[in-house]
């Protein structure tokens, strides 16, 4: 495990204390299998970020995501990088832009279950703001497309995530709920 408790620590210094949220949900064995496959050195994490530009949310789409459905994008840090330059080669990879982090509103401690076995995972949550860019993403293998939404356009991707049998994707569709509860209707209106 390689975000450690003083790595966290730092962030809640300088971005706020999150909120903390645990979560279990029940996978497929494929799927348990991907997760594990994520789990180089150690993984058990992922930092998820809802940048806003203006009033609206810039979001992405996996590859096997049928048209339509986004959601917010988030990587894992590599051993040794800090929380900054993890979350700063993350977006270049995957949103093209340059953005500014505001606050840490979510911390989850979760459950991905399938029988017997259990992986723990972590996400830490941040929301950001876009300083520029133009979109020119780098990780094409993970990233079909970038696009920028209305926050209301969540409960259309959260409807379809929840359809899924993909534990992955119901875990992703709860986030954005705790999110909108957390910051308040009326701070995404």
């Amino acid at each position: 495990m390689f975000v450690t408790e003083n790595m966290i620590d730092g962030m809640v210094e300088r971005f706020g204390q999150p909120v903390l949220k645990p979560y279990r949900f029940e996978v497929t064995e494929e799927e348990l299998l991907r997760i594990r496959s994520s789990q180089k050195h150690g993984r058990d994490h992922d930092v998820t970020l809802y940048v806003q530009k203006d009033d609206q949310l810039i979001v992405i789409a996996k590859p096997f995501y049928p048209p339509g459905v986004y959601r917010a994008p988030s990587g894992g840090l590599n051993p040794g990088e800090s929380f900054d330059h993890g979350i700063h080669r993350e977006v270049g990879e995957e949103l093209g832009c340059d953005i500014k982090l505001e606050k840490y509103i979510l911390r989850t401690a979760v459950d991905f279950v399938y029988g017997e076995d259990t992986i723990r995972w972590r996400s830490f949550v941040f929301t950001a703001r876009y300083v520029g860019g133009d979109f020119n993403y780098t990780d094409h293998r993970e990233i079909r497309e970038v696009k920028i939404v209305d926050w209301s356009d969540f409960e259309e991707f959260g409807r379809w995530m929840r359809q899924t049998d993909i534990g992955g994707l119901h875990y992703r569709a709860a986030l954005h709920e705790t999110v909108v509860e957390l910051l308040g209707r009326e701070h995404i209106e």
